[in-house]
């Protein structure tokens, strides 16, 4: 069903199974938000039903689709109840809907082209009467836009959501506290992330301080670790603790080393959490984990070579590998015998330096290595530009 069309009738009552293919709840209903400019509504991810609780899990977190039901990718799910944001539709809401062939009883839903996400596709529509024998067809979504429109404001809203995160953030600084904390809850915790780190610090604060303090500490979960130190850097020191410990402890532990650096140094600039693998990893899977849609595209252009544990701090750090390298190289390969770059900079070198250091060597990264040489983390070069450039680059173009 995964590569295929999916109607979401169909989804009700499946199971969603986690990676041992256990059963852990029920899917409920599927959450769509309309799209801007004509473009086809989004499908954000299942309404799934967990010991009478509903959550919402989106479908960056389901590998398959499948008559079995919906099959987790890994890890854990969010178990905070599940809340619609403005504009938001559920598909069940379409069932029943009147149209002029007939009436609305599915919503078909396939895979985005663009490898990101699902979209609605199509709608089924019955005609003929009760106790009478119904024909169903297949219309695309695009006959009857108007069951996709959920009011002005949230209209308004959905454009807003459909922006580049740095140009909502340009958008944003014009807005009213109303509109920011009403654009907040519209977002989930992910674009809220994105547009978190495109905007200055203390607008951050800000922004954070509409959505309280549960929230915040999903929303800075989402976002990079230095992009999240560098915010919590900017706040007063109870409010950061009380965010810290609000994180899960995985996270929290992570951005505290990392506010351990100066922010003008490799440290304070570094982002913990690179493309990180063992040397025995053939280079198919490396190429695979480079080209997850979620990777950051500086995150996805380098691979970091380092003997096991390959979570920061690491075991010994062995080198780099640029993906273009890798495309040169046989899929069964272990990553070890590609290494090309063993370079690396301690934490405490200036952003200055760093930059310099980037220049000459034509890097788009450099690896942060401690004195017993295990990987700290890594520092791309767009991270060391934003520190370089004035403040308030992003207002003025530079």
């Amino acid at each position: 069903m995964t590569a295929q069309q999916v109607f979401t009738a169909r989804l009700r009552g499946r199971p969603l199974l986690d990676s041992e293919e256990t059963s852990i709840g029920r899917v409920r209903d599927v959450v769509i938000l309309p799209a801007a400019q004509g473009d086809a509504p989004r499908a954000l991810g299942l309404v799934v039903t967990l010991q009478r609780r509903h959550i919402f899990v989106n479908f960056g977190r389901i590998a398959e689709m499948s008559i079995d039901g919906a099959h987790l990718r890994g890890g854990t799910v969010d178990l905070d109840r599940f809340t619609r944001r403005t504009g938001e539709i559920l598909a069940t809401e379409l069932f029943g809907k009147p149209v002029d062939q007939g009436t609305v009883v599915d919503v078909g839903i396939t895979p985005s082209t663009t490898g990101r996400g699902w979209k609605v596709s199509s709608l089924a529509i019955t005609q003929g009467r009760p106790l009478r024998l119904r024909s169903t067809q297949i219309v695309p979504w695009s006959d009857y836009p108007e069951l996709f429109q959920a009011g002005t404001l949230a209209d308004q809203l959905v454009d807003l959501r459909e922006m580049h995160p740095t140009d909502l953030a340009t958008a944003v600084e014009g807005m009213s506290p109303t509109r920011r904390s009403q654009l907040a809850a519209a977002l989930d915790d992910e674009e809220l992330a994105d547009l978190l780190e495109e905007m200055p610090e203390q607008d951050q604060i800000r922004l954070l301080a509409s959505v309280g303090l549960e929230r915040s500490a999903d929303v800075v979960e989402e976002m990079e670790p230095d992009d999240a130190a560098d915010l919590l850097a900017e706040m007063p020191d109870d409010q950061r603790e009380r965010l810290l410990t609000a994180m899960e402890s995985v996270q929290a532990a992570d951005i505290r080393r990392l506010l351990r650096y100066d922010a003008t140094t490799a440290g304070g600039l570094m982002t913990s959490q690179p493309l990180i693998v063992a040397p025995d990893v053939p280079v198919a899977e490396v190429l695979a984990r480079m080209r997850e849609p979620d990777r950051p595209v500086t995150a996805a252009a380098q691979a970091y070579v380092c003997e096991p544990p390959t979570m920061t701090p690491t075991g010994r750090y062995l080198g780099s590998v640029g993906f273009q390298r890798l495309l040169r190289r046989p899929p069964a390969m272990s990553i070890g015998d590609c290494v090309e770059v063993s370079m690396f900079v301690r934490p405490e070198m200036s952003e200055r330096e760093l930059a310099v250091r980037l220049a000459a060597y034509n890097l788009v990264s450099v690896a942060v290595c401690d004195e017993a040489g295990r990987l700290l983390g890594a520092v791309t070069v767009d991270d060391v530009l934003d520190h370089l450039l004035p403040v308030g680059w992003r207002r003025t173009g530079g």
